[in-house]
């Protein structure tokens, strides 16, 4: 019978949950996070998927303030993970590379430059799942990420924004004339008659382009050739569609990993327990 060995990650908005057993199988939930992590929130988070701590034969938890949770809860030993180790050494996994530079897409972003000796935050930004969310509930009055999805499948993000073409007749160097020059710049200039859908179109215009030009600068500048971002924002597939537009725009190859919002507890998982 094989023993499994988890790996919790308390973000911002969501608790995940990656288990693996002895055979490398791999099995992945998520919940709300509901407030500082503790011995409480480790037992619930388990409970989701309908594990006990006595089920595992270890745990590792990232994210959030880890100071409550001791080193053993009923006998099994639990290991506190540093995220931006987390963060890189979850990312390469899903992305099968040894080297990279690894994007965090969460509420907020964080940059982190992964090898196999270890990883180190680069940069980040607070634009992010959050900002997504707060500026959806002012603007388009939701704060639900699948009906901000729904919205800007179906919206013209230059509506509302001004592209390159309006303000210079054309394109600059690899970017073509309907690249946004200005986001939200036509409303700046004069009223307009924008629908929710173009509205939530661009607000993942304006989050999707920050984190990706993030990214590919950082990357340029640690010299990492393999780029990764990760994150439940990459959950959206408006939000992967406008990071791989960037990337191309710029020239650059961007993965964005299936089931990217495990990356930071499947890394503190494996962070544990690799020797």
């Amino acid at each position: 019978m094989t023993t499994p060995h988890a790996g919790i990650d308390f973000g911002a908005s969501n608790t995940d949950v990656v288990v693996r057993d002895d055979a490398g199988a791999l099995r992945h939930w998520l919940l709300p996070t509901t407030g500082r992590p503790d011995v409480a929130l480790v037992h619930a988070a388990l409970d989701a998927g309908g594990l006990r701590i006595g089920d595992v034969g270890s745990v590792a938890v990232t994210g959030g303030d880890r100071s409550a949770i001791p080193a053993t809860i009923d006998g099994c030993t639990v290991t506190r993970v540093d995220e931006v180790r987390a963060i890189g050494r979850g990312g390469r996994a899903l992305a099968g590379v040894d080297r990279a530079l690894v994007t965090s897409a969460g509420s907020g972003t964080a940059v982190v430059a992964a090898t196999p000796d270890g990883a180190r935050h680069v940069t980040g930004t607070g634009v992010g799942g959050g900002t997504l969310v707060g500026l959806g509930r002012l603007l388009v009055g939701t704060v639900d990420p699948r009906d901000l999805d729904a919205l800007a499948a179906t919206g013209r993000d230059a509506a509302v924004n001004l592209t390159i073409g309006e303000l210079i007749g054309g394109a600059i160097g690899s970017l073509p004339p309907d690249t946004t020059a200005v986001n939200f710049g036509r409303v700046a200039r004069h009223d307009v008659s924008a629908s929710r859908a173009d509205l939530a179109a661009a607000l993942v215009n304006l989050v999707g382009q920050v984190i990706a030009v993030i990214t590919i600068n950082a990357a340029r500048a640690e010299r990492l050739d393999d780029v990764v971002i990760v994150g439940h924002l990459t959950d959206m597939p408006t939000i992967r569609h406008t990071l791989a537009l960037v990337g191309q725009f710029y020239g650059a190859t961007l993965t964005i990993p299936p089931d990217g919002g495990r990356a930071t507890a499947l890394g503190a998982l494996l962070v544990a327990t690799e020797h």
